[in-house]
C-alpha cells in the first residue's frame, strides 16, 4: 500500500499541552490539539474495558481520552486528525493496534516533517492519521453505522416501555407508564420543553442529569448557581429560563438527531438543510406538475380533478348549482366553508337539511331531495351561517381548499351600483357660499351671536 504523501509542520511547545500547526496537502487539516499536562493511567490487558496504546501496553481508562493522546503524541510521534468524530474510540484504537502491528506505521500514515527549516539534528518526524486514507473513512463510518444501530434500538425501546417512572422536577407529582407522560406534563404544565418524546434518546439518564443540576441550585439555562431553591425557582421564572442550555455539549447524546450523520451536530445538520434550500431558490420549476384536485361530490361519490367539473356533476345529476347560490346569496369565502360543512354533515346523518326528514340509507335521502326539489333550495341563513360550520366534516375534503371569493359576488343589501357624481367647480366662490359646510358655520356662529 503507497504511503499518503508527506509535507512539513511545526512543532511548538506549550505550557497545557502539544500544539501542532500543520498543511497537509492530502486536503486534510491537522486542528491544534490541547492536552491536559497531568499524568494517568494503569496497566491493563487489551480485553479489558480500558483503552490501551496503539504501540506499547500503556493503558488508560476511557476518561482519560486525551491522556492517551497525549502520550501517543509525546512517546510515539503519532497524531490522529478529528478524534471528535470517532463514534467509538476505544474499538478504533483497537482496529489500529491491531494493524500496526500487521503493517509498518508508514504504510498508513502520512509522515510530518517538524521544524523542517532548523538543523537536521532538530528536526523530528510526526505521522498523521486520518480519514484521507480509505480504510481509515472506511472504519469510522462503520463505527457510526454500528452506534446510530444501536441508538435507535434503544430509543424504540423507550417508546414503547411502559414500565417508566419518573417524578416532575417542578411539583413533585409522579408519573408511571410511558415516559411521554411525564415530559409532555412539564411542557404543559410549567412550560419546561426539552422536545418530543420520540427525538429523546437515554431518557432516564437525560432527566437525572437535569435533576441534579436542580439538586445543586444550578440554573438549567445561563447554569449560574444559586443560594436557595426559592432563589433559583424565582430566577427560572422571571427571566424565562425554564428551558435547557443548546449550547451544552452535555445533552448532544440525549437527541437522536446528534447521530444520524457522520461527524456533524444537530447545528451543523440544521444550518446544512437552510443552505441547501437558499441554493434551490434559483432551480428551474418548469417540469412542476400539479397534483389533480379530486373533490368528491356534496351528495354522491363522484370525484372531479377540477372544481368546474364537479360544479357541472352537481347541476347536472343532482340539480344543485353551486355558483348560482352563492352568487344569489352573496356568499363570501367563510360563508361557503360553513355552507359546505353544513351540507356535508346533514347527508353523512342522512336528512334532508330542508324539510330535517331522516332516512335509512343516503341513496334513499338522495332520492327524496331530488324527487321534492329540496336539493336546490338552501333553508334559512341562520341553520347553516354558524361558527361550529368553521369546523370541516371530513378532514380530507379537498372542496374547501377550492372555495374563493368570487368578484362578481353581490351582497344582499347591494343589489344596483350607487352612482357618484362630481361637482361642478366652475364657480368656485359660489359653492362655497352654498356648500353645507358653510352653512353649518353660519349656523353655529349665529347661535353665538356672531354671524
Amino acid at each position: 500500500m503507497a504511503a499518503p504523501s508527506s509535507t512539513s509542520v511545526q512543532l511548538e511547545s506549550v505550557s497545557v499541552g502539544i500544539t501542532f500547526r500543520a498543511t497537509v496537502n492530502t486536503e486534510c487539516i491537522l486542528e491544534p490539539l490541547s492536552l491536559p499536562e497531568s499524568p494517568g493511567g494503569v496497566d491493563a490487558v487489551e480485553s479489558s474495558p480500558d483503552v490501551p496504546c496503539i504501540f506499547c501496553e500503556e493503558c488508560y481508562v476511557l476518561a482519560e481520552q486525551n491522556q492517551l493522546l497525549k502520550h501517543m503524541i509525546i512517546e510515539h510521534k503519532l497524531v490522529i486528525a478529528d478524534v471528535k468524530l470517532v463514534a467509538d474510540f476505544r474499538s478504533y484504537i483497537l482496529y489500529w493496534k491491531r494493524r500496526f502491528a500487521e503493517q509498518p506505521i508508514t504504510d498508513f500514515c502520512s509522515v510530518i516533517r517538524t521544524n523542517s527549516k532548523a538543523p537536521l539534528e532538530e528536526q523530528d518526524n510526526y505521522f498523521l492519521l486520518c480519514d484521507v486514507l480509505p480504510e481509515d473513512r472506511l472504519l469510522r463510518e462503520e463505527l457510526q453505522q454500528k452506534r446510530l444501530r444501536k441508538i435507535l434500538e434503544q430509543q424504540q425501546q423507550e417508546r414503547y416501555d411502559t414500565s417508566f417512572h419518573g417524578m416532575c422536577m417542578f411539583c413533585d407529582q409522579e408519573f408511571t407508564g410511558n415516559r411521554a407522560v411525564l415530559l409532555n406534563h412539564m411542557a404543559r404544565e410549567h412550560a419546561f420543553n426539552i422536545g418530543l418524546p420520540d427525538n429523546i434518546v437515554n431518557c432516564y439518564e437525560f432527566l437525572a442529569v437535569l435533576q441534579g443540576k436542580l439538586d445543586n441550585l444550578q440554573c438549567l439555562y445561563c447554569e449560574k448557581i444559586f443560594r436557595d431553591k426559592n432563589t433559583l425557582k424565582d430566577h427560572m421564572r422571571k427571566k424565562q429560563h425554564r428551558r435547557i442550555n443548546a449550547k451544552n455539549k452535555e445533552y448532544d447524546k440525549f437527541y437522536i438527531i446528534n447521530y444520524l450523520e457522520f461527524g456533524k451536530s444537530w447545528e451543523e445538520v440544521q444550518s446544512e438543510d437552510d443552505r441547501e434550500l437558499l441554493d434551490n431558490l434559483e432551480e428551474d420549476w418548469s417540469d412542476w406538475e400539479e397534483h389533480p384536485v379530486c373533490a368528491v361530490c356534496l351528495f354522491c361519490e363522484q370525484q372531479a380533478d377540477t372544481t368546474e367539473k364537479l360544479y357541472l356533476h352537481m347541476q347536472k345529476s343532482h340539480g344543485f348549482h353551486f355558483p348560482k347560490i352563492k352568487s344569489e346569496h352573496g356568499l363570501n369565502f367563510y360563508q361557503q366553508v360553513k355552507l359546505v360543512n353544513f351540507i356535508r354533515r346533514e347527508i353523512h346523518h342522512c336528512r334532508c337539511y330542508n324539510c330535517q326528514e331522516k332516512f335509512q340509507s343516503k341513496g334513499g335521502l338522495i332520492s327524496h331531495m331530488e324527487e321534492t326539489k329540496h336539493i336546490a333550495f338552501l333553508p334559512a341563513r341562520s341553520t347553516w351561517d354558524q361558527p361550529q360550520y368553521y369546523f370541516p366534516t371530513y378532514e380530507n375534503d379537498t372542496l374547501l381548499c377550492t372555495l374563493s371569493d368570487s368578484e362578481d359576488v353581490i351582497t344582499e343589501d347591494q343589489s344596483e351600483e350607487v352612482p357618484v357624481v362630481s361637482e361642478d367647480i366652475s364657480s368656485l366662490k359660489a359653492l362655497k357660499q352654498n356648500s353645507v359646510l358653510n352653512q353649518l358655520l353660519c349656523k353655529e356662529n349665529k347661535s353665538q351671536g356672531k354671524c
